[in-house]
């Protein structure tokens, strides 16, 4: 019996399975000089003995290839052209996105981004609004969610970051509270997005949260994005996560202490 080389059909005639691969282009391949072989093996000892194994494992920066991962790590030690790998921590991370969260985490920015207020060190803008919004800043215990949203309509008066709206009610002067009825049987349960939690106090917690609140800012990339968000806090994040690619990391700070000095001083916003 005679066997394709590439689908494993069977043939009682040498011819017949010559012609088969010549049909559909079946021949084991050389992947250096072309020549053709009958079976897999033959072409792979072939490539082994003169050398002719195209490089399969690829460097993570550059063009080059390697026949063996041993070869590319050296290369990529040697020229330092690893994507996930921290080389001040001597650490490999499983992608470029772990990679990225650990070089914007406090062990590589420090907490650089201060409150305005008690001056306590943030790693991210979305950390310090977030301080803010909640009203855990001693040193202003009367700013939240409420208040900054207050201040950021008074600036941005042409809707770079906040959304129009015929009225506002003033939520933060609302506190909800579930009763025995939010018990499902086994649960606690939300009445709005039917979430499940497993006290009342947790559930409290959601209802005052502003998962279920207006979303009253959107992402400064309306035309190719138009994402909305119910604080300050989620939209720096979702600027930090550079997911619209709207601006870099490092600029959302940058944005973060523009806004900062506008809501503070009753500057107009015009343009980041």
């Amino acid at each position: 019996m005679y066997e394709c080389a590439t689908c494993s059909e069977t043939f009682y005639l040498s011819w017949d399975c010559d012609e088969h691969m010549d049909d559909y282009d079946h021949w084991a391949e050389c992947e250096t000089c072309d020549r053709l072989f009958r079976s897999q093996a033959a072409c792979n000892q072939h490539m082994n003995m003169l050398g002719h194994m195209r490089p399969k494992i690829p460097c993570e920066s550059c063009d080059r290839a390697f026949q063996t991962q041993a070869a590319a790590n050296q290369h990529m030690d040697a020229l330092d052209h690893w994507k996930t790998y921290c080389k001040a921590c001597d650490r490999h991370f499983q992608n470029e996105n772990n990679m990225r969260m650990h070089l914007r985490s406090k062990i590589h920015r420090g907490t650089d981004v201060p409150c305005p207020f008690c001056k306590a060190g943030f790693v991210t803008a979305s950390g310090m609004a977030h301080h803010l919004e909640t009203g855990s800043c001693p040193k202003a215990p009367k700013l939240n969610r409420e208040t900054i949203l207050k201040m950021a309509r008074h600036s941005d008066q042409h809707g770079l970051i906040t959304n129009k709206q015929i009225g506002w009610h003033d939520e933060g002067r609302v506190e909800y509270e579930a009763t025995s009825a939010a018990w499902n049987g086994h649960h606690w349960e939300c009445y709005l997005c039917h979430k499940q939690l497993k006290t009342v106090t947790s559930l409290n917690q959601h209802l005052n949260s502003p998962v279920h609140q207006q979303k009253v800012y959107h992402c400064p990339n309306r035309k190719n994005c138009g994402k909305e968000f119910v604080s300050l806090a989620a939209l720096f994040n979702h600027l930090e996560s550079e997911s619209c690619k709207i601006m870099r990391f490092e600029r959302v700070q940058q944005v973060q202490r523009q806004l900062t000095d506008a809501f503070l001083n009753r500057r107009l916003l015009r343009s980041f």
